[in-house]
């Protein structure tokens, strides 16, 4: 009968290697490992393991502190050849133990400071509001200038037109014309000084004399009408007559400064009136005369010759162009 925990020889206690460290193990046979045999019980060397017979160890063992790890046998491996302590090896060697130095290390520059103040953002809005007031006064300009333009325009493309778009008002008053740059004069037949059979007649409608009055019984031989106007300078004029005719043409001759002239004064019936109505027989004509500066004697009379069938009702002077 065996002890417990002890079943005998090769039996699984025998198995553990470190059974030779305790004094229950040594009392059981448990040798330190020898060559050739492992931890654990006596047991055959290699080349002694009887057939049938389990060993007692599997692993080739030493005695602790008989192997060394890590040392590899000087034969072997003869390491890297000894320095002195403090200098480093040619692997591993800093870059200031070179022949000549370690390189110099580029330094970045300090970041640059600004100098005074920051920018003058004051200056700066003071220059842009300067150029946008710039810009606003130059288009100011340009639409005054071309608003100028398209009024000249318009004023060349209307000349009578006045400036306020308003339609000239007619003078009533003959010697005010707006044609008569220099206020050349107009008079009725009826203020002039009358000759011969001429007299002042107001009964045929139409008349623009001074209360409807107009010369009339013309049509004898030495009837006349004197008139003096001034002009400002010498040259041709034009001597314009309003009359009345029944429906018939007629004449007169024309004295300027006390010399008849060829032509007479033409009083066609230009409007075509009917025979007989002196009412519809109102119309103009004119002649051109050469006067001279300042006071001039102009007659229409009735002469041999001439057909005097008409009524006169205001003479006045106009340029000749």
């Amino acid at each position: 009968m065996t002890t417990p925990g002890n079943n005998g020889a090769n039996t699984p206690e025998d198995d553990d290697p470190f059974g030779y460290l305790y004094a229950d193990g040594q009392a059981s046979g448990a040798n330190p490992p020898r060559t050739g045999g492992g931890y654990g019980y006596p047991g055959p060397t290699v080349g002694q393991q009887q057939p049938g017979v389990p060993r007692t160890s599997y692993n080739q063992v030493r005695t602790v502190g008989e192997r060394q790890y890590g040392q590899i046998p000087q034969q072997q491996y003869q390491g890297p050849p000894q320095q002195q302590y403090g200098q480093p090896t040619a692997q591993y060697a800093a870059p200031e133990t070179y022949p000549g130095g370690a390189p110099p290390r580029q330094t970045p520059p300090p970041p640059a400071t600004p100098q005074g103040r920051g920018p003058n953002t004051k200056g700066l809005l003071i220059g842009a509001v300067a150029v946008v007031a710039a810009v606003v006064i130059g288009i100011t300009v340009a639409l005054a200038s071309n608003s100028d333009n398209t009024a000249k325009k318009s004023d060349t493309a209307n000349p009578g037109k006045s400036a306020s778009s308003q339609p000239a008002t007619p003078s009533t008053d003959p010697s005010s014309s707006a044609s008569a740059p220099a206020a050349l004069p107009k008079d009725d037949a009826a203020t002039l000084t009358l000759g011969g059979s001429a007299q002042v007649g107001t009964n045929v409608p139409g008349a623009q004399g001074t209360g409807g009055a107009f010369v009339g019984n013309f049509n004898n031989v030495g009837a006349s009408v004197t008139w003096k106007p001034d002009v400002p300078k010498a040259g041709s004029y034009k001597l314009n007559l309003r009359y009345g005719v029944p429906g018939a043409d007629a004449n007169a001759t024309i004295t300027l400064n006390g010399k008849a002239q060829t032509r007479p004064m033409n009083m066609k019936n230009f409007a075509a009136s009917p025979a007989g109505d002196w009412a519809k027989g109102w119309q103009s004509t004119f002649a051109i005369v050469q006067l001279n500066k300042g006071a001039n004697e102009i007659k229409l009379s009735c002469e041999q010759g001439n057909q005097c069938q008409a009524n006169l009702d205001q003479i006045w002077l106009t340029p000749s162009s």
